[in-house]
């Protein structure tokens, strides 16, 4: 059975070589007692440490004005801190991190306080830190690429600018879903057919990413290629139906297509629409009265054979058409309400007044504002104006 003298060498033994370094020192640092395991670490010998040196005397300079301005004042405080991170300078100058706890005590008889530090080394946790900051620097880095990239890879999918149309203003927006960081399925064109003759499409590919995007560039791509050979609208979503089948990449797809046809008396121009499967168009009269236009056909890309059909429309000075995708009018604000139709309606006659982009800017706005800044689904607008 242990004695009282093999108790307190245990004691002290426990004392020299805890698996912690122990520092004693007065309230402003000057080191009075340090444990064997300290001295170890550090490579500094104890006579040194109790020779006049504060703790703080220790620290690299960055670490000692931390010590200095939140270390000392907590502890002044609060008399306890704990997991205080600073590294502490070895004797050959490297650096040990270490974690430090600390408690403000009172000395026998109340004459001074001192503090009791317990030192942790905390090598393999910094190193798992560090490695945690650079992971994410490299999260952050790769996320900011990806965005780059679904930018640029989205920009090639719309048009740079809209061509001029004598007698329509053009104006045409695109904002991403979420943060940009994947390309979408949305995309709009404006091109010029023939002198006096301009085709229009808007669409929404099923899906994100490469493979949506490879529908996407194949839908724009094709209806440029037979708007020339086909004059009416519905023998355009005709044939990018059978483009979209040949595919085989399973997407499919909805899109709006118009021709837009100058008069010959300067009046403003006819123009034609054919709907698949898509939101049909919205035209707002001068007086502000909202109407939709088209017939909704069956969506693009899933049956042989598909049922879409032309309206045509002469235009009146003053209006306005609003062609759009899903994602504006299947907005969720709040998680239940939707931005739906007779909202989108009030909007564009409140901004009937303005031009063909601050239309099609205030649509995308409000949609996204509605949703908190943070859109759910890509939205893509085109607005036209009756100069």
């Amino acid at each position: 059975m242990a004695g009282p003298d093999d108790e307190l060498e245990l004691l002290r033994d426990l004392y020299e070589r805890a698996p912690c370094g122990y520092v004693l020192m007065h309230a402003n640092g000057l080191i009075t007692l340090v444990n064997a395991t300290f001295c170890d670490w550090t490579g500094r010998a104890r006579d040194e440490l109790t020779a006049g040196v504060r703790f703080q005397e220790l620290l690299p300079i960055g670490d000692r004005l931390y010590y200095e301005t939140h270390f000392a004042p907590l502890l002044a405080m609060q008399r306890t801190v704990h997991e205080i991170a600073v590294d502490v300078t070895c004797a050959g100058g490297a650096r040990l991190p270490v974690l430090l706890n600390g408690m403000l005590v009172e000395e026998p008889g109340g004459a001074a306080e001192s503090v009791r530090v317990c030192v942790f080394r905390a090598t393999d946790r910094r190193e798992y830190e560090r490695e945690l900051l650079r992971t994410r620097q490299r999260a952050r880095e790769s996320e900011a690429r990806a965005r780059q990239l679904a930018r640029t890879l989205q920009d090639s999918l719309l048009p740079d600018e809209l061509p001029v149309i004598p007698s329509l203003d053009a104006g045409g927006a695109y904002r991403p879903a979420g943060h940009g960081d994947e390309v979408g399925g949305d995309f709009y064109d404006l091109f010029e057919i023939a002198p006096g003759r301009w085709g229009l499409v808007l669409g929404d590919v099923s899906g994100k990413g490469a493979e949506a995007a490879v529908v996407t560039g194949l839908a724009r791509h094709t209806v440029r290629a037979v708007a020339a050979e086909s004059p009416r609208a519905a023998d355009v979503l005709h044939r990018l139906n059978g483009a979209v089948l040949r595919d085989r990449s399973e997407r499919f797809c909805t899109a709006v297509y118009a021709v837009i046809e100058e008069r010959p008396d300067g009046s403003p121009p006819r123009v034609t629409i054919a709907v698949g499967g898509h939101p049909p168009p919205l035209r707002v009269a001068r007086d502000g009265a909202v109407t939709a236009l088209g017939t909704v056909g069956n969506l693009l890309g899933l049956l042989d054979e598909v049922r879409v059909a032309d309206v045509s429309v002469e235009l009146d000075p003053g209006d306005a058409l609003l062609f759009y995708t899903d994602g504006v009018t299947e907005a969720r604000g709040d998680g239940i309400d939707f931005f739906e139709e007779e909202r989108l309606a009030e909007l564009l006659a409140r901004s009937r007044t303005l031009g063909a982009q601050g239309i099609a800017d205030r649509i995308a706005e409000a949609v996204v504002e509605f949703q908190d800044g943070v859109p759910r689904d890509d939205i893509a607008v085109v607005a036209l104006k009756t100069r």
